[in-house]
């Protein structure tokens, strides 16, 4: 089914925009999660020298695979699909994204589209899960190893979530969320290079928390350095920006200033055909061949009404009048 455009101004107002809010606390650390952590980064250290000098390239190949189906787990199914709701999918694309989140060892999609819906609601905010407000480190890793601040655990009660609980697929993988991360994020990615191509087995484990690692960090990218270094060309106001290393490492999700002023638009980017928006790509084919559908975007009109509006002048990625109206 072809996409159609959802021709409506922006949801974020003038009087829905919040000043980024940090209010002094006290962390309450949770000590298991700074020694979980601290023992993928040994590992991933690890696996990266093993990756280096010892791991033989079918190895390094079939992980950079393993990365982008895990990106793209997280971005086309946690994300744009089930957080955002930016375009419907069938059963076995559901399946399929479903699995490929699995891979990002990222827990659940179902609790990745609930802290997601509250990080827009409140973003930037004490009540936003991990508020960019706090600085880098803590919209990067940091929030994961702290207490949530008290606003975001009582406001995030008020998330609206029901169609996750309803969605079997969602409710299938979180109740069994450690056995399928596990299985299909370490201990299948170590057997396939042992069993297929004599892959030492401790090669095969640690390139693949080497793996794991880097999903994690690329992805952390959009709470950290896309609300931190980059432009705003669509709202000045809000701390999201243009970012095109995290785009790149994404496979698209650096157009943040434009996601979070059009968070309904399943391309999360003004262009959604270009080549550094994978993501869209990924999408727009399996719409190709009717796995997805109703598939939302702002029309070219309303970008550039709130472009002009309350952007900061910039002109980027081919935000420039030839395109807009190409894209029609």
């Amino acid at each position: 089914m072809a996409p159609y455009e959802k021709d409506m101004d922006a949801p974020l107002t003038d009087a829905s925009v919040v000043a980024p809010q940090a209010a002094s606390r006290r962390y309450s650390v949770v000590y298991p999660a700074v020694a979980t952590m601290l023992f993928w980064h040994l590992s991933g250290i690890y696996g990266l020298y093993l990756g280096v000098f010892y791991a033989k390239w079918a190895t390094i190949f079939f992980n950079v695979i393993l990365y982008m189906c895990a990106m793209l787990g997280i971005t086309a199914g946690a994300h744009r699909l089930w957080a955002h709701r930016s375009y419907k999918a069938t059963l076995p694309l559901q399946v399929l994204l479903m699995l490929f989140q699995s891979l990002a060892y990222q827990h659940s999609a179902l609790r990745f589209a609930r802290d997601h819906r509250a990080h827009h609601k409140f973003s930037d905010t004490d009540a936003d899960p991990y508020n960019p407000a706090r600085g880098f480190f803590f919209a990067h890793i940091g929030w994961l190893l702290v207490r949530k601040h008290p606003q975001a655990i009582t406001k995030g009660k008020g998330i609206h979530v029901d169609d996750l609980y309803r969605n079997p697929v969602l409710v299938f993988q979180n109740k069994y969320s450690f056995c399928l991360t596990s299985l299909l994020a370490l201990v299948l990615p170590a057997l396939v290079p042992t069993y297929s191509w004599q892959e030492a087995l401790a090669t095969a484990h640690h390139v693949s928390a080497l793996r794991v690692l880097a999903v994690w960090h690329a992805f952390f990218t959009t709470n950290s350095a896309a609300h931190e270094r980059g432009y705003r060309p669509y709202d000045k106001r809000i701390m999201p920006t243009q970012n095109l290393p995290v785009t790149l490492i994404t496979l698209g999700e650096g157009f943040h200033n434009f996601h979070h002023v059009f968070p309904f638009d399943y391309r999360a980017a003004e262009l959604g055909n270009n080549c550094l928006n994978l993501t869209t790509k990924f999408i727009d084919l399996f719409a190709w061949i009717g796995w997805a559908y109703d598939l939302k975007r702002a029309s070219p009109d309303v970008i550039s009404r709130r472009s002009n509006r309350t952007g900061d002048g910039t002109d980027l990625w081919g935000r420039v009048e030839e395109d807009l109206v190409g894209s029609r």
